[in-house]
């Protein structure tokens, strides 16, 4: 799976490992990066916001604020140029890198029924051997078995209300991962944030922020085939709406290290996105639309005493085909990557690419469900999947994007 990260395969042993990744589906691309990642043909390029806020149902005009203007310019950007396709140019030079370079205009429409559900037929990551990772010198448990996953009852509102699918474009098309809605402690009960895997929002060390980032809720919410998706409406593709990244931030690891292939990064593979909506909301916030949000807890007890994690996500690698959400249940064993990284959770569970990002949810310090995890790696053959212990880095993370909307 792609972000599972852009997919990740290494060994442990005998045993080879992916990293989970977002899933490429393009019609005649390949997935250049070790990951699945579903990935579908460009819809009309149409109007852009820079805020969601600036615009309503039903105006033809989409008013881009006068900073996100200027700061586009500082990069060369010419807002007309690219809501009518610029940003397609995947140059190096035009690739925005650096934390603070997050730039993500609506580009209103982009995101229809046809192009989220094409973003379904992921082509396998390739694995990468022993030799590129940077080795388990800190604690590793035994190879996990592999837990079946199992498709979560429809309506997946009902039974998993903060879980989602993020699309995004990038050099290789489009592509999807899994998200979850959490809490924001600067606006209680009216989050408008979005917990994913780094990868899915960020290329790392050798390219930038990936563009037209975008949350959908309980995606395919009744469970539709894929034959009967061919003529669903974009209100039974997303019932709750389209929601558009206005701002992303993942750790300064995984923007430094962070590969297509590969460990390194994986320890600090997370990323919180704020959203706003692409169409009205009547004032709704996410959190309101979809009448939940979990709380992340950055305290979560050490692996061992961890009873079981629930993994939840849209695989969209063989067998699976992105359009039904799935769950996986174990006890977690540790997974280092490299001794001086904090170890990660590791759990059987047979989920693809496309399911990266999604949450791992557990009791949490407090005795209630939290998420703690998202899926980040896992085995090209599937069969585990591995996550990040939520710390301090991805406390600041989480605190600053918290803060940076306070009151709005």
């Amino acid at each position: 799976m792609r972000p599972i990260r852009p997919s990740f395969a290494a060994r442990r042993g005998r045993s080879s490992r992916r990293r989970t990744s977002p899933v490429l589906a393009a019609v005649g691309l390949a997935t250049a990066l070790a990951l699945t990642a579903t990935a579908c043909a460009s819809g009309d390029d149409t109007n852009v916001s820079g805020d969601a806020a600036a615009s309503t149902a039903g105006d033809d005009k989409i008013t881009i604020p006068d900073d996100l203007k200027d700061r586009l310019k500082e990069h060369g950007i010419d807002v007309d140029k690219w809501k009518g396709g610029a940003w397609k140019n995947w140059d190096k030079d035009d690739w925005l890198r650096e934390a603070g370079d997050f730039i993500n205009p609506i580009i209103e429409g982009l995101w229809d029924q046809e192009r989220m559900r094409e973003a379904e037929d992921p082509e396998q990551g390739k694995g990468v051997d022993e030799s590129d990772l940077s080795g388990d010198q800190g604690v590793t448990d035994p190879e996990p078995a592999p837990v079946a996953a199992k498709a979560v009852p429809t309506g997946y509102h009902d039974n998993a209300a903060e879980a989602g699918k993020v699309l995004f474009d990038s050099p290789e098309g489009t592509m999807v991962c899994s998200a979850t809605v959490v809490e924001d402690p600067a606006n209680p009960g009216k989050s408008n944030l979005v917990w994913t895997a780094g990868h899915c929002v960020h290329a790392g060390k050798k390219g930038g922020w990936y563009r037209n980032i975008a949350f959908v809720p309980s995606y395919n919410n009744d469970g539709l085939t894929a034959a009967e998706l061919q003529t669903a409406t974009k209100e039974e593709v997303a019932p709750y709406g389209v929601w558009w990244g206005d701002w992303a931030q993942t750790s300064d690891q995984w923007i430094e290290q962070g590969g297509a292939t590969g460990g390194e990064g994986a320890s600090y593979d997370f990323a919180v996105i704020h959203v706003t909506p692409e169409k009205g909301s009547e004032g709704k916030s996410l959190e309101e639309t979809v009448g939940s949000a979990l709380p992340v807890d950055f305290n979560a007890p050490a692996v061992p005493e961890v009873a079981s994690i629930t993994a939840t996500g849209y695989p969209a690698a063989k067998p699976f085909d992105g359009e039904t959400m799935y769950q996986c249940v174990d006890k977690p064993g540790r997974l280092s990557i490299a001794k001086t990284e904090p170890t990660m959770y590791r759990i059987g569970c047979t989920m693809t690419g496309g399911s990266s990002g999604g949450g791992w949810v557990a009791t949490g310090s407090d005795g209630k469900p939290a998420l703690v995890s998202n899926t980040s790696i896992g085995p090209v053959t599937a069969g585990w999947l591995a996550g990040p212990h939520l710390g301090a880095e991805a406390k600041g993370i989480y605190d600053a994007v918290s803060k940076k909307f306070a009151g709005q």
